[in-house]
């Protein structure tokens, strides 16, 4: 069995780095992800949202370097999640636990900063 996700995307918001309660640094991102092809009936590339959860070092680092605009690849493992808002009614929805993440092109407020 394998369990392997890669996407390439870019982030819709800025990512911000929390700590769960046994101090465990974690962030959420959603990539917007272009596919491949155009829509048969607007001519237009859709576009998927897919939630990512990054952990530790990766959450920290992706932070620090990435904001809105951010292309990045990630590489992770799907997990399905659900939300339920009545009793007898919940979503499930697709999520990434990342295992590794690349910047491709980031969009650094720091490297704006910074004197020539």
């Amino acid at each position: 069995m394998l369990n392997q996700v890669v996407l390439v995307g870019r982030l819709v918001k800025d990512p911000e780095l929390r700590y769960t309660n046994d101090n465990k640094q974690v962030t959420n991102v959603t990539l917007a992800v272009n596919r491949s092809f155009k829509n048969v009936e607007t001519g237009e590339y859709d576009t998927d949202f897919i939630r990512c959860t990054l952990w530790s070092g990766i959450a920290q680092t992706t932070t620090e370097y990435c904001s809105k605009g951010s292309v990045i690849g990630v590489k992770g493992r799907l997990v399905t999640r659900y939300q339920e808002f009545e009793p007898n009614k919940r979503i499930n929805y697709p999520e990434v636990i990342a295992e590794k993440v690349t910047f491709i092109s980031t969009n650094n407020k720091k490297n704006e900063e910074l004197p020539n």
